[in-house]
C-alpha cells in the first residue's frame, strides 16, 4: 500500500512507486484477459454465425462484421485498461518534477551548509552556495570532489561511511573535522540522511554542516538575552509532574542547582489565593479543560522581596504524553514601570487640565483635543471642539497668516479669534509639534490678549485716580499744615506775646497788688496755651499710645469725642495678648479715629459699637453704626482711600461695607509686626 504525507495525498515518489506495480499488474493482465477472450471468441463466434446464416453470401458478411467488431472491442478493452495507468504515471512525473524543483529551491536557499554526495564513489554531487562560502570552495569545484579531500581524517571517514552502510535509510549525527580552502579547520556536526536514488541507481546522501562554534555562540547569545529580559523557559509533564528548568529560571526563583523540583514547589504565590490559583490552572491543563497557561503571579524572592513572574504556557500531546512549555518573566520592573508612567500621564493630563492657558492639538486643520481653559476661551464645552475646523475658529481676514504660521513661513501670530456668539478677540499662539493618537500633530498654546489689555486699561484708570487723589492728599497735608501753622501763629504765638507783655508790665510795676495780679493774668495765660499745644500734640499722636498701648488711647478718644455727642456709644476693647509695634499701633488709631469722625460728621448714627481683639496671629477693629450709610460706588473721599493706605501700608487688610439705609461696618484686620 503507498506510503501518504499529513494531508493524505500520496507523495511524488510513492505515486510513481504505485504506478510501477500497477504497470506490472497489468503487464501481466492485459495478455491473458486478450488471449482469454480470442480463444472464447474463436470458439462460439464461429458456431453462432452458422446458426444464424443459412447461405455463404450472408455468413461472408457476418464474417467481415466479425472481424471489425474483433478489432473495435479489443481497441476499447486496451484503452480502458492503460488510459488510468498512464494518467497516473503522468501525474506522478509532474509532481516527481515538481518536488524536485522545491527541494532544489530549498536546498539553494538554505542557510546551513550542505552537500549531496554518491555514496559509491564517495564524491560531491553538487552543494548549495552556503556550503561553497563555508568551505571556501566554488560549487563548480565542489562538484565531483572527493569527501576524503575535506574530511580531515580518513580513518573517521571510513568509519562514519561503515555505519551509514550497515544501517541504510537512517538520519545519521556525527561530529567531524573539515578542512576549508585557507587551510581552517571547521569543527563541524554532521547531520545526514538519504536521498532518492540516482537515475543509474547509485545510492546518494544529503549531508548537513552545522558549525558548531557558531551554534555554540548563538546560543551563549540567546542565553545573555534571555538573562537581561529576565526571561526563563520550563517544561512539565502534566501525568508525571517531572519538570526542567533553564539556567536563567533558576536564577530568577532562586533555585538550587540539582535534581529538579515541581512547578508549584519551585514557584511559590506570595500568597494563599495566588498559589492556590496556580495550583488550580495546572490542574485544568492536566485534564485538557484549559488550553494553555497566561498568569501574572507573586512571589517572594530572595530576601523576602515581593516579585512579580509572568507565567506562559501551552499543553501539547507529544507520543501520548501532555507536556506543558512555557516560560517565567521577571515584570516587576515593568510593572513598576508601567505604574510610575501610568501617574505621570495621569500628572500630565491633570496639568493640561488645571493649565490656566488654553491648549489645543489640531491635525490637519481639525481640533483633535482641547483642554478646558481653551473651551472656555471659545465658550464652549471641551467636547464641543473636537473636530472643529480651523477656519471655523479663526477670523476669516487671519486665516491665511495663520496658515502660513503654521508652516512655518512666518516667525510669530497673533490672529484674531471668535468665541461662540461671534465676539472677535486677540490671542498670542505657540506651536510645537506633538504626536498624539499615533499620528503627527501640531501642539499650540492659546493666550487671550483681550484680558490683557482690559486690565491694562484700567490699571492706567486706577493710576490716573491715584495720581489725583495723591493731589488731594497733598493739598490735604498742605491744608493740614497751614491750620496747625495759623494755629501755632495765632492762638500759641499771641498767648506768648501777651505772656511777655504781661511780664514786662509785671516787671515795671510797683504796686504789690497789682503786680501780683499781673503774675497770675501771665499763669492764667501759660495755662492756656499749654491746653491748646496739648490739644495740638493729641491731635498729631497720642500721648496716651507711647504710654499706655493702643486699647487705652481708642477708649480715651473715643470717649472724648463722643462725650457731649447725643450717640450712644458701646466700648468692647479687650486686652491684646501682646503690644503691636509703633507703626502698626498709630495705623490702627488713625484708622478708628477717621472712622468715628467720619460717623460723627456724615453719617447722623444714633448707636455706634467699637470692638478690639486680637490672637496670637494678628488683632481686629470692629466698627460699626446705624446710620445713612453710603454708595461705595460713587464715594470719592479722601478719608477711605487714606484709610486703606494706613491698613495697607502696616500689612493689614480693611474692609468696608455700606450701602443706603443700612448704616456701615468697618473690619480692619493688622499683624502684630508691620510687614515691609
Amino acid at each position: 500500500m503507498a506510503q501518504h504525507d499529513r494531508s493524505g495525498v500520496p507523495g511524488p515518489a510513492e505515486d510513481v512507486a504505485d504506478a510501477k506495480v500497477r504497470a506490472r499488474a497489468l503487464a501481466m493482465r492485459i495478455p491473458l484477459l486478450y488471449l482469454v477472450f480470442g480463444i472464447l471468441w474463436i470458439l462460439f463466434s464461429d458456431r453462432a454465425l452458422a446458426l444464424l446464416a443459412t447461405d455463404t453470401a450472408a455468413l461472408t458478411r457476418l464474417q467481415s462484421w466479425k472481424g471489425a467488431i474483433t478489432v473495435g472491442i479489443s481497441a476499447a478493452l486496451l484503452y480502458v485498461l492503460t488510459y488510468r495507468l498512464l494518467h497516473r504515471l503522468l501525474r506522478a512525473a509532474d509532481r516527481a518534477r515538481a518536488s524536485e524543483n522545491r527541494r532544489r529551491e530549498m536546498f539553494e536557499a538554505n542557510p546551513n551548509p550542505m552537500f549531496s554526495c554518491d555514496m559509491q564513489s564517495l564524491e560531491i554531487v553538487d552543494a548549495n552556495p552556503a556550503a561553497a562560502d563555508f568551505l571556501g570552495w566554488p560549487r563548480e569545484h565542489l562538484r565531483g570532489m572527493a569527501v576524503g579531500r575535506l574530511w580531515r581524517d580518513r580513518e573517521e571517514l571510513a568509519a562514519a561511511v561503515a555505519e551509514v552502510r550497515q544501517n541504510p535509510g537512517k538520519p545519521h549525527v556525527k561530529l567531524a573535522s573539515f578542512t576549508a580552502r585557507d587551510g581552517r579547520v571547521r569543527h563541524v556536526e554532521l547531520r545526514s540522511t538519504d536521498l532518492p536514488p540516482s537515475p543509474g541507481g547509485a545510492p546518494r546522501r544529503l549531508v548537513v554542516l552545522l558549525d558548531r562554534p557558531a551554534e555554540e555562540q548563538a546560543r551563549l547569545r540567546l542565553l545573555e538575552a534571555q538573562q537581561l529580559a529576565r526571561l526563563g523557559s520550563w517544561e512539565l509533564d502534566l501525568a508525571t509532574g517531572a519538570t526542567r528548568f533553564c539556567p536563567v529560571m533558576r536564577q530568577l526563583t532562586a533555585h538550587p542547582p540539582g535534581p529538579d523540583r515541581r512547578l508549584t514547589e519551585v514557584l511559590v504565590g506570595a500568597d494563599a489565593a495566588s498559589h492556590a490559583r496556580l495550583e488550580r490552572m495546572l490542574e485544568e491543563l492536566a485534564s485538557g479543560a484549559l488550553p494553555h497557561l497566561d498568569l501574572l503571579l507573586p512571589v517572594l524572592g530572595a530576601g523576602g522581596q515581593e516579585r512579580l513572574l509572568h507565567l506562559r504556557g501551552r499543553r501539547r500531546e507529544e507520543q501520548g504524553h501532555a507536556i506543558l512549555r512555557g516560560t517565567v518573566q521577571d515584570v516587576t520592573e515593568e510593572q513598576q514601570t508601567r505604574r510610575l508612567l501610568g501617574e505621570r500621564e495621569q500628572q500630565f493630563r491633570e496639568l493640561v487640565r488645571i493649565l490656566p492657558d488654553g491648549l489645543m492639538i489640531l491635525r490637519e486643520e481639525r481640533v483633535f483635543y482641547a483642554n478646558p481653559a481653551c473651551a472656555g476661551l471659545f465658550g464652549r464645552a471641551p467636547e464641543a471642539l473636537i473636530g472643529e475646523p480651523l477656519a471655523g475658529l479663526v477670523e476669516p481676514a487671519d486665516l491665511p497668516a495663520l496658515r502660513g504660521w503654521l508652516r512655518g513661513e512666518l516667525a510669530e501670530s497673533s490672529p484674531r479669534m471668535r468665541r461662540n456668539g461671534g465676539e472677535p478677540f486677540r490671542v498670542a499662539l505657540s506651536r510645537a509639534a506633538a504626536r498624539y493618537g499615533g499620528q503627527d500633530c501640531q501642539l499650540l498654546l492659546v493666550r487671550d490678549l483681550s484680558e490683557p489689555e482690559r486690565m491694562r486699561d484700567a490699571l492706567a484708570g486706577v493710576n490716573r485716580e491715584l495720581q489725583a487723589m495723591a493731589g488731594r492728599l497733598f493739598s490735604a497735608q498742605e491744608d493740614e499744615r497751614r491750620a496747625i501753622s495759623r494755629e501755632l501763629h495765632d492762638d500759641v504765638g499771641q498767648a506768648i506775646t501777651a505772656i511777655k507783655l504781661s511780664v514786662h508790665a509785671a516787671m515795671a510795676e510797683e504796686d504789690a497788688e497789682r503786680r501780683r495780679e499781673d503774675l497770675q493774668e501771665v499763669v492764667a495765660t501759660a495755662d492756656a496755651t499749654l491746653d491748646k499745644l496739648r490739644n495740638l500734640s493729641m491731635l498729631l499722636r497720642p500721648p496716651q499710645l507711647d504710654a499706655l498701648g493702643l486699647e487705652a488711647a481708642l477708649r480715651w478718644h473715643a470717649g472724648s469725642l463722643f462725650r457731649n455727642q447725643p450717640v450712644v456709644l458701646a466700648l468692647d476693647v479687650a486686652p491684646l495678648p501682646r503690644r503691636p509695634e509703633r507703626e502698626v499701633e498709630q495705623a490702627c488709631f488713625r484708622i478708628a479715629q477717621e472712622g468715628l469722625t467720619n460717623i460723627l460728621r456724615h453719617a447722623g448714627a444714633s448707636h455706634v459699637i467699637l470692638a478690639l481683639s486680637g490672637d496670637e496671629e494678628s488683632l481686629r477693629l470692629h466698627i460699626r453704626d446705624d446710620g445713612r450709610g453710603f454708595d461705595q460706588a460713587q464715594a470719592g473721599g479722601l478719608g477711605l482711600v487714606i484709610m486703606r493706605e494706613r491698613a495697607q501700608s502696616a500689612g493689614g487688610r480693611l474692609s468696608i461695607h455700606s450701602a443706603p439705609g443700612t448704616g456701615t461696618r468697618i473690619e480692619l484686620l493688622l499683624p502684630y509686626a508691620a510687614r515691609g
